[in-house]
C-alpha cells in the first residue's frame, strides 16, 4: 500500500477507531522505547560485570603472588630466628658434615644489607663427588639458617675425573644487633 491509500483508509474510519489506532501505535512506540532503554542498561551492566570479573581474576593472581611472597618472607623470618649471634659459615659447613680431602674456609667481607649482618666466607673443598656437591649446596641454601651461595666454581679433577674441586663464596645472614639498625 502506498502512503495515500493508508491515509485514505484512516480518513474513512470513524474518530473513535482512529483514536484507538493512535493509542495502539503510541503504546507500541512506548514499548519499543522502554525495551531499547532496558536493552542498553543490560548491555552496560554486562560490560560492567565483564570488567569486574577481569578485576577479580587479576586480584586473585595478585593474592596468590602475595601469599607466595608472604610465605617466603615467613620462611626467611623463621630461618633468621634460628640464627644465633655466634653462628658462622664455618660452623654451618661443619654441621652439614660433608668434607673433602682438603677443606679450607677463609672469611671475606660481606655486602652491606640494611638491618642484617652478612657473614661471608670462601670455602674450598677438594675431592668431592658430584652427589656431595649437590647435597652441600642444597643444604646450604635450604638449611635451617639463611645461607646463600654467592659464587660457585666447580672443577673436575685431572687425577680422578669422578671427583670435583669446588670454591664457594657463601654468606650467612644474621639479624643486626639492636643498636646498629
Amino acid at each position: 500500500m502506498k502512503r495515500e491509500e493508508i491515509m485514505a483508509a484512516l480518513q474513512g474510519l470513524d474518530s473513535r477507531t482512529r483514536q484507538r489506532i493512535g493509542i495502539a501505535i503510541s503504546v507500541l512506540l512506548l514499548i519499543v522505547i522502554v525495551l531499547s532503554a532496558v536493552n542498553s542498561r543490560i548491555t552496560a551492566l554486562e560490560r560492567k560485570r565483564t570488567a569486574r570479573e577481569a578485576d577479580i581474576a587479576e586480584m586473585m593472581r595478585l593474592k596468590i603472588r602475595y601469599q607466595q611472597a608472604n610465605a617466603g618472607a615467613q620462611r626467611l623470618a623463621n630461618r633468621l630466628v634460628a640464627t644465633k649471634p655466634d653462628d658462622s659459615p664455618a660452623k654451618v659447613i661443619e654441621e652439614i658434615g660433608i668434607k673433602g680431602r682438603g677443606s679450607q674456609i677463609k672469611p671475606v667481607k660481606g655486602e652491606d644489607v640494611p638491618g642484617y649482618v652478612e657473614d661471608a666466607a670462601e670455602v674450598r673443598m677438594e675431592g668431592l663427588s658430584a652427589n656431595e656437591v649437590v647435597n652441600l649446596i642444597h643444604r646450604l641454601e635450604k638449611g635451617a639458617r639463611p645461607m646463600t651461595v654467592k659464587k660457585a666454581l666447580i672443577k673436575q679433577r685431572f687425577d680422578d675425573p669422578s671427583k670435583l674441586d669446588i670454591v664457594l663464596t657463601i654468606a650467612l645472614l644474621k639479624p643486626a644487633p639492636a643498636g646498629t639498625r
